[in-house]
């Protein structure tokens, strides 16, 4: 059932996902697609994460950070895009109460863990080009240990607060949630409580994580890009921006798609507009992010021609 009479009210005890369209031709064209992009989704970063245990060359803080990385995307993927192949193959897509719960605190929990994740990175990438002698203690095993707990414990608040402000919503009127998955905008506009309070905690956790990132990320590539123009070498210059030119990226993708969703006025743009742009940062960076890495990175490329060297060889 939809609904079920609790005193006055009625209680919601599932939703309907209206998807992103409801033309039968186009959803069988983004179900192929997404379907393919999901798939390099996976396999990419799994390759990734593979590569970087097996290879002692890849045995380097950057890459402890890019292997949790690529297990957060995928993490990340995973909690919104199965349910959405299946919107368009069925008329009617229902998630239920806890069900929805659970996708949105997912969402928010490896959302949180990316930003912070591509913090620790830009951080690495500050003392491996402005403190170089220092790198080894600066990022010694037990200081990215740190790092990444502190990532996922951001990750634990973020996914927190939204929860509890979900399930201290009260659901009387309609469960047709427009959009792909359960997001907390659309879920806001369905409640019909006193959510001020709850809105603005989430907003606080998740505008909190956002700035503090950003302002991390910020100041680590000052430092880096004044260290980078004392260079007298064009070589080493070269070779120091090539180091930071795969997260740079990342970063630029990632957090312009997540400030026009969090951080631009809710006026400014429709909810089609923030289905597809909420496609592209949940669905599509996760899977860009490998190839970013893979095909920018000569470490990485000749870490990979190494291993698949060593199993042609063993055959």
């Amino acid at each position: 059932m939809d609904f079920l009479a609790d005193g006055n009210h009625t209680t919601v005890t599932e939703f309907i996902l209206l998807g992103l369209t409801d033309d039968p031709v186009l959803r069988v064209f983004l179900f192929i697609v997404i379907l393919g992009i999901y798939l390099v989704t996976v396999s990419g970063n799994l390759c990734i994460v593979l590569l970087i245990r097996v290879s002692s060359q890849l045995h380097h803080p950057m890459y402890f950070f890019l292997s949790h990385l690529a297990f957060a995307d995928i993490s990340f993927s995973s909690s919104v895009t199965p349910n959405m192949l299946v919107n368009f193959l069925v008329e009617r897509n229902t998630i239920s109460y806890l069900g929805c719960g659970i996708q949105l605190g997912a969402a928010t929990f490896f959302g949180a863990v990316e930003c912070s994740l591509l913090a620790a990175m830009a951080y690495d990438r500050f003392v491996a080009i402005c403190n170089p002698l220092l790198y080894s203690s600066k990022m010694s095993t037990r200081v990215c240990v740190w790092l990444l707990a502190v990532a996922y414990l951001c990750g634990c608040l973020n996914a927190s607060s939204f929860t509890f402000s979900f399930f201290s919503f009260v659901f009387c009127a309609s469960n047709r949630v427009n959009h792909f998955f359960c997001d907390f905008a659309p879920l806001l506009e369905l409640s019909c409580s006193d959510v001020t309070i709850l809105e603005d905690t989430c907003s606080f956790s998740a505008g909190s994580i956002i700035e503090l990132t950003v302002i991390a990320i910020a100041i680590s590539y000052i430092y880096i890009l004044i260290t980078i123009l004392k260079m007298r070498s064009m070589e080493g210059r070269h070779r120091a921006f090539s180091t930071c030119a795969s997260h740079l990226t990342a970063v630029t993708l990632f957090y312009g798609t997540v400030t026009f969703i969090y951080v631009m006025p809710k006026s400014s743009f429709t909810t089609d507009q923030n289905k597809v742009v909420s496609v592209f940062y949940m669905v599509v960076i996760p899977m860009l992010n490998p190839l970013i890495y893979s095909l920018r990175n000569n470490e990485i490329k000749g870490a990979l021609k190494r291993e698949l060297g060593r199993k042609i060889f063993s055959l």
